[in-house]
């Protein structure tokens, strides 16, 4: 994996959790756009009522999460994006009986909404994020086929809280997220692609309460938020991770590879993480595929502790 970051260079940006080709974000010129107050659209139907999809006000320990991720027109992102969103999204809603636990699949799509940069816009922080007309595309599409969208944050020299305010009015709906890549979340001098990123878990806290505060001004249901791992260096000073009311937090571990490397690493991972944190698992379908047969629901399942989130991405 080093040998391959370094390659990258700073003309190339990552998948949703792994180095991959040069893709280009969804907005790919000017600087990224400022927060604003409420969106330029709103999905065609909204939640009567502020509940999860499928009802219910928790996610665990009840819920199961299965998903897709990706973005619009980056195939490297992932397998969402490419071609009509709701044939991919039926796709994705016919493989969660494979993924049965006795528990209730509740599925999620992961759209990765602030893309890290090859080079450093206008603001000079080398991220871009969707338009607010992609992500309202991507929540109706979500909201169809029952499931929660999750908004991936790649930061690259912003800050995870600031991004994540940035997506405010999206965050105050009952069924939107977050997802944190802190691969991609660099310091002033660096470069996407010349090194990895990392964050720590004072920073992930602070996500935390933000969402928090959210979830009780607005009186919303839980919120889901996934920390991307890919090796144990990305997530620093885990042990100052804390519980925050209305949040359920999620480590996905994002290891590439043959079975028994991506066994290894969330073994190597996992540990030591704070029993409050569920457990995640990503699966690629071209890269864990170049090094034999992709995992299947079985194998992943096996895995202690069993992860509550599987994405594919």
């Amino acid at each position: 994996m080093g040998g391959a970051l370094g390659a990258l260079g700073a003309a190339t940006v990552a998948a949703c959790g792994a180095p991959a080709a040069i893709i280009p974000a969804a907005r790919t010129s000017g600087p990224p756009r400022t927060p604003t107050s409420t969106p330029t659209s709103r999905p065609s139907t909204v939640p009567a009522a502020a509940e999860l999809p499928g009802g219910g006000r928790t996610i665990f320990p009840s819920r199961f999460l299965f998903g897709w991720c990706g973005s619009p027109g980056a195939p490297a992102l992932g397998q969402l994006g490419i071609g009509d969103l709701d044939v991919q999204l039926d796709r994705m809603m016919s493989a969660c009986p494979a993924w049965s636990t006795g528990r209730k699949i509740l599925p999620v799509v992961e759209l990765i909404a602030t893309v890290v940069q090859g080079a450093p816009g206008g603001d000079g922080l080398f991220r871009a994020r969707v338009s607010d007309e992609v992500i309202s595309t991507w929540l109706t599409a979500a909201r169809a086929h029952g499931a929660l969208l999750l908004l991936n944050i790649q930061p690259g020299r912003a800050s995870f809280l600031d991004e994540a305010r940035a997506y405010e009015h999206w965050l105050t709906e009952p069924d939107v997220g977050l997802a944190l890549d802190p691969e991609w979340s660099i310091r002033a001098g660096q470069r996407p692609g010349a090194v990895f990123g990392s964050t720590t878990g004072e920073i992930v806290n602070d996500v935390a309460a933000y969402l928090s505060g959210l979830v009780s001004a607005h009186r919303l249901p839980e919120k889901a938020l996934v920390v991307h791992v890919l090796r144990p260096s990305i997530l620093r000073d885990q042990s100052a991770l804390r519980p925050h009311t209305g949040v359920a937090l999620v480590k996905s571990v994002d290891g590439i590879g043959a079975a028994e490397d991506k066994t290894d690493t969330y073994h190597l991972v996992m540990k030591d993480t704070p029993a409050f944190v569920a457990p995640g698992f990503k699966l690629f379908f071209q890269e864990d595929a170049q090094a034999g047969p992709l995992m299947t629901p079985a194998q992943v399942l096996a895995l202690v502790p069993r992860p509550e989130y599987v994405l594919y991405e």
